[in-house]
Parts: C-alpha cells; structure tokens; sequence
C-alpha cells in the first residue's frame, strides 16, 4: 500500500524538524497517523520532516487480488484518518521552536488529559449522552469521530460515502475527509442541509463600498478582563486561576476558568465554518501559576476578547452571550445554555441556511479572482510576521541582555574614572569627581531601561502578531470551502434547474467568505495603525526618558 499525499497550499519551514512544502506537490508519508495537527513524510527534494496536516490531502492507493492477476482501486483522497485524526484545528498548528513543541502545542475541540485544565468541573459533571442530544432516536444525531453529534444532513453525507455519484452531472467528493467535506461546505450546495432558521437567527450580508461585508452588530460592546485570582476546590486539593469578565453592556462581572474559553472556542469552530475563530492563548502543562505565564495568558485572552467582541457575527452569537452573562454562581442556568449551544442544530451545512446574501447575485469569476488575490497575500502575511517576531524577538533579547550590560559596563568605566580621580585630594576636583559619577550612574540607569523597555513595546507587538497568526491559521480551510463550492458551481453549468440552486447556494457561501475577508481587512487596519502608533509612541517615551537622563549628567559639569 502505498501512502502519498498532495500539498494544497504552500508550507515555508522555519523550525527544526519542518520541511517545506510547495503546492501541488508530492510527498510521501511515513505514517498517516496526525499528531497534534502535523504528519510526517519526505518532499521531492527529499527532505524529510513535519508540515501541517491540513495543508495536504492525502492519497492511498490500495492493491487487491482478483484471481491471478492484480488491479489497483482508483486512488482514494483523505486527510486523515477519522479514527486518529486530531480534529483540533482545520489549519495551521501552532508552531514551536523545537520538535518536541509540535507535539506539545494544542489548540482542540477536546480538552486534553493531564494538559492546562482537566475537565471536570461539576458545571459538566453527570452529563449523559441523551443530555448531550446524542442519542438516535431521540435527535436524529450520531457521535462523530471527535465526539460531537452531527446534523441530519451530515448523517446522510456519512451514509451516501459508499455512493459517491448523484444525479446530474454534479457528484459527492471522493475524499470524504476534506474541509470542504467536513464543514458542511458540500452538503449545502448539493441541498442537503435542512433546519428551521427563524428570523433572529438570519446574519444579513450586505453589499459594501468594497464588496459583501457583514451587517453590522446594532448593540456593540466591549469585555474587559481583570487579573486573574487563584481558586482552589475539592477543600484545597485542586487549584486553577478564574478570570473575572466585565461586558460593558451589562455590567455585571462573570468569573471563568480556560477550559470555558476552551470550550467556547470548540463551539464556535463547529457552528461557524467560513469564520475566523480568534485562536486562544496555548494550553501549559506546567508552570500554569508562574507570574510571568499568568500575565503572557490574560494579555492573550484580551486581544482574543477584543476580537470576538469587534466581530458583527460572534459578538452576538448565543453562545457567546451566554458565556459573557451567565451568572458564575447559577449552575443551573449555566448548563441549560451549554447543552443548548451543543445541541444547536444550525452549525456546519445548517449554517449556511442562515445566511442572507444581498440580492444582486455576484460575480464568480470576480469573486474567484478576489479570493485568489487574498490567498496570495495571507501566504506573504503569514511569512513576513514569523519574520517580524523573529527579529524583534531577537531585538528584545539584545536589550534585556546585551545592550544592559553594554551600558552598565559603560557606567562602570566612568565610575573607575572616577575613584582615580578621587585620589587627587584636590578640593576643587570634587564637583568634577561627584558629575563623573553621577555620569556612571545614569549609564547604568540607561542599562536598566533598555532591560525594561520590550515589555513596553515589543511584547505588545508580539502579542498582535501572536493573533493574527492564528487567523491566518484559519484561512487556509475558509478558502478551501469557498474553492469547493466554486468547483461544484462550475459542474452544475450543464444542471439547468438544479444547476441554479447550486449557484445560488455557492453565491451564498462566497458572500459570507468575502465579508468575512473584509471584517479581517477593516480589523488589520484598526490593529496595526492602533499598535503602531502605541509602540513608536513608547519609543518616544523612552527615548526622551534617556535624553533626560544624559541631560541631567551634562548639567553636573557646568559646577564642576
């Protein structure tokens, strides 16, 4: 049996253990096995090493007997195998500095044993299958490979795997495992999808200055998140860190653990396939109580708040209200609305059904040259901030060590300069002698700033790079819904009646991608010019801090 796959998209390796990958290539694995959303195998220029699962599809190809003679299958494409694969993330892993990192980054639907926060909280404690909505003849759902139940119609895409042709000239993937497969994607343009939408669950599309965009939420509002305080339960035996959360249009603070963004995150990434779910602040095994890593994670959870507060969609979503304003201390009403939000019926295909595109149809060929031209320039993104971090990473590192002790050598020479000068015993020496060393000072001084200032500048950077990489993570699986519905447009041309449902429905799905290019465009542009501004201004602020203190050392010498 051979195990091949073919790249999707390009791979740029910067770490050990990765290779790169081009699109279109192919490579050969060394195991289909996913390991925290990585596989393994060796390029054509054979090289082997790590690249991101959902960047290839992979391609067996199996040999059987018939009689005395031998007859290869066609070739069946996958991404993985249901029963291994990490479903955790649909795009990019969160990459490590060595290869054991990969293997210890996780971004998951499921909260992994022995990780960051067990899950065991009595807000999930006693929760059966049937609570869960999981039970057949109750639901009409069955449990997926990753433990969640599905919607009717993907049930009905699980049992048709075996009959991949459909009327028409418009037929089922092959690869039952791609993104376009998984989310929904397929199912929606063939009309499969079928849920009641009532009219608060309808997300318009309108048509903007510069194409399709989100309808603006009506009510927007903000969540601040105060530091974090340490909680112990089971009479001191198990500790964690609650955040108290403060949404600005109620008022009312909300105290939550990780694992509740962990499992909002997991919902959010179900229920809405062609969004950018802002990617969490990575799980910790160890050291979950440490200052340092407490203050890195609540910085992370605010840019991660920021952006689903500021995004017209997840901001009023129900699940996300509910996290926000669900009182800490009403379990009861706590997980009505959890198991309400897992038991929503419009995630995935049923998604779509939501959707209220504007009424002049678009454009493919224009909307298929959009997409190409954004696919271009979040691959260029993607690569010059992991260039970006890496040198002011670097830069800080030069200033918490180098430059500081740099600086403090100097002050050491001035004040040497002037314990020889103190044995002159000369009485008019002294003012000289006292602006000397007072010199020495303010250069150790300067030493120290330099040591302080990347927390003000350049770890702030590095937190809005940190954010944006993981939507540029989610991309990748966005467009690849979009290109699928595209390619069954352009099959159905010959369908006549049904050929226009498809388009209709693949009209429906390029709206939402191409609004939510815009909302990831307008928020680039308000992030950046934002932390830009705040980061030279720091810059200023430091360096005029320096100058005053180099002025304060000049002016000793006029008594000297």
């Amino acid at each position: 049996m051979a195990l091949r796959a073919k790249a999707l998209y390009d791979f740029i390796a910067e770490n050990p253990g990765e290779i790169c990958v081009r699109e279109n290539e192919l490579l050969t694995l060394c195991s289909d096995e996913v390991v925290d959303g990585w596989l393994e195998g060796t390029n054509s220029r054979g090289e082997t090493g790590l690249f991101p699962a959902s960047y290839v599809e992979i391609i067996r190809t199996d040999t059987s007997q018939h009689g005395n003679g031998t007859s290869a299958s066609p070739e069946h494409c996958y991404q993985a195998s249901p029963q291994r694969r990490d479903t955790s993330n649909e795009s990019t892993p969160v990459r490590s500095s060595t290869y054991a990192g990969h293997l210890q980054q996780r971004l998951s639907f499921q909260t992994s044993q022995g990780s960051d926060e067990d899950w065991d909280d009595d807000w999930d404690d006693n929760v059966t299958a049937e609570e869960h909505g999981a039970t057949p003849e109750k639901s009409g759902s069955n449990f997926t490979a990753a433990g969640y139940s599905t919607t009717s119609s993907s049930a009905s895409r699980r049992s048709s795997a075996q009959h991949p042709k459909s009327t028409g000239t418009v037929g089922k993937n092959f690869n039952r495992f791609t993104t376009f497969v998984k989310s929904g994607g397929e199912a929606f343009v063939l009309g499969e999808a079928s849920g009641l939408v009532r009219d608060r669950d309808k997300i318009f599309v309108l048509m903007g200055q510069y194409g399709p965009e989100w309808q603006e939420n009506p009510y927007p509002f903000t969540c601040t998140i105060d530091d974090p305080t340490k909680q112990t339960k089971f009479k001191g035996m198990k500790s964690y860190m609650s955040y108290g959360l403060t949404p600005s249009h109620t008022q009312t603070q909300v105290n939550r653990r990780y694992k509740h963004f962990d499992w909002l995150y997991a919902r959010l990434v179900e229920k809405f396939p062609v969004i950018s779910v802002p990617h969490l602040p990575e799980k910790q095994a160890t050291g979950r109580f440490e200052e340092d890593f407490i203050s890195k994670r609540r910085k992370g959870l605010i840019w991660w708040m920021n952006h689903m507060t500021s995004h017209p969609l997840l901001s009023r979503c129900d699940v996300f209200q509910h996290f926000l304003t669900c009182s800490s201390n009403d379990e009861k009403t706590w997980k009505q609305g959890k198991r309400k939000a897992e038991k929503d019926e419009l995630v995935g295909a049923n998604f779509f059904l939501t959707i209220s595109p504007p009424a002049l149809p678009l454009d493919f060929q224009e909307v298929e040259s959009k997409v190409d031209g954004f696919k271009t320039f979040t691959k260029k993104m993607d690569e010059n901030l992991i260039q970006v971090n890496v040198t002011i990473n670097e830069f800080a590192r030069k200033q918490i060590t180098g430059f500081k002790k740099e600086y403090q050598r100097v002050g050491q020479a001035f004040r040497l300069l002037n314990q020889a000068f103190e044995f002159d015993q000369q009485i008019y020496s002294a003012p000289l002698n006292k602006a000397m060393s007072y010199t020495g000072e303010v250069y150790e001084t300067i030493g120290d700033y330099f040591a302080e200032q990347p927390r003000q500048d350049l770890e702030p950077i590095s937190d809005l790079l940190a954010i944006y990489q993981g939507h540029l993570a989610n991309f990748p699986a966005i467009i690849h819904v979009q290109k699928g519905a595209l390619t069954k447009a352009k099959e159905s041309q010959k369908d006549g009646a049904a050929g226009v449902g498809i388009n209709e429905r693949c009209n429906i799905i390029s709206c939402a991608t191409l609004a939510e290019i815009q909302h990831f465009h307008r928020t680039r542009v308000r992030d950046f010019k934002a932390q830009m501004q705040h980061f030279l201004q720091q810059q200023i602020n430091f360096f005029q801090k320096i100058t005053g203190k180099l002025e304060e050392a000049r002016d000793m010498y006029d008594q000297a």
